[in-house]
């Protein structure tokens, strides 16, 4: 896809500026504000991942153990069926059987269990067990040819990422998933959806997929994907790639599976290439994006395609999932965006 070759100098924001400081009245206003209980999932996130609160924390562990219960997450869980489903009834054809879980986006099954994973839920959630069950039973059944150990390459990632973050990374079945990244990974570095072509930008979440990997439990093999597909977003400054393509350039949650500039900023600086210059043009995007008072806005929702990308033939039957409204200032991409420069700031020091 579809990227902006920009042609005027560029100068590294962040080597003057500081992207975050507890002591700025500006910050500690935006700092309370996520810190905020009634979004637990932010809560935990910021006191991690910008506080550098430990997990044992007695101030973390409370924030995670109210994920389920208060919020995005909790509002999730609860319009889950008995049987770990958000669909009405189980598959009763061969063909709903091959979409069941998927379609229709993005209020099934495949897309809220990606937001519960992201939120901070994991198999310590009786419901979240219930969920990993019906993926197993579905999607991940190794003698049948309905799994997603062929799949297009957008679909395994996503579900190997989810299950990763839910707690289940070591799981065999897991494993195959994340043994299929790297044999689809093309001579380029980069991953496509589409056989036989070469590796696209939009096409992230394999390498989405090996940052929930922990460091200590990746493998020789992982570790050389990993740089090859870092190289391959680093060296197209995490957007250029072909004409400009708007939606890029807008900030969405959920992603589901779509490509924006926040979330290339976020897969990089989160297996480690905070320092590297080259993420320059993208870091300057998200500083003239963030607002006068510290915050950054929620651009859009998904489906938020650009001309020439039909992912599906009728959009009218696609309704998003909403967390929150666009076109205000967002928890979630605010978050997002001060943890990325916060590792940034980390990454250089």
């Amino acid at each position: 896809m579809y990227l902006l070759r920009t042609r005027r100098p560029w100068t590294d924001p962040t080597m003057s500026r500081k992207p975050f400081s507890e002591s700025g009245e500006r910050d500690k206003k935006v700092l309370a504000w996520l810190l905020e209980p009634s979004q637990p999932s932010v809560r935990y996130h910021a006191l991690t991942n910008l506080l550098g609160r430990r997990d044992d924390d007695p101030e973390v562990q409370r924030a995670r153990s109210m994920i389920g219960r208060v919020g995005w997450a909790a509002d999730q869980l609860r319009q889950q069926g008995p049987k770990g489903f958000w669909e009405r009834r189980g598959p009763r054809t061969i063909s709903e059987y091959v979409d069941f879980l998927y379609f229709p986006p993005y209020l099934t099954t495949n897309w809220r269990a990606l937001v519960l994973a992201e939120l901070g839920l994991d198999s310590g959630n009786a419901r979240v067990r219930k969920l990993a069950d019906r993926v197993f039973e579905y999607k991940l059944r190794t003698s049948s040819v309905l799994n997603f150990y062929h799949e297009e390459i957008c679909i395994s990632a996503n579900c190997a990422r989810m299950l990763t973050r839910f707690g289940f990374g070591e799981d065999r079945r897991v494993q195959r998933l994340y043994d299929w990244l790297i044999e689809d990974q093309r001579e380029d570095g980069g991953w496509n959806c589409s056989p036989g072509t070469p590796g696209t930008l939009d096409a992230w979440e394999a390498l989405a997929a090996f940052g929930a990997v922990p460091k200590r439990a990746r493998t020789p093999p992982m570790n050389r994907a990993i740089e090859r597909g870092a190289e391959f977003y680093l060296e197209r400054r995490l957007f250029r790639e072909g004409k400009k393509y708007e939606p890029w350039f807008r900030f969405h949650y959920p992603n589901h599976y779509l490509y924006d500039i926040l979330v290339g900023l976020d897969i990089i600086t989160q297996l480690g290439y905070g320092a590297d210059r080259r993420l320059g043009p993208a870091l300057d995007i998200l500083h003239q994006k963030r607002r006068a008072d510290g915050t950054w806005l929620l651009d859009r929702q998904h489906p938020d395609l650009g001309p020439g990308l039909k992912i599906y033939s009728n959009m009218s039957k696609v309704r998003p999932l909403v967390l929150e409204p666009t076109g205000r200032p967002s928890k979630w991409i605010t978050l997002k965006a001060l943890t990325v420069l916060k590792r940034v700031e980390t990454a250089r020091e």
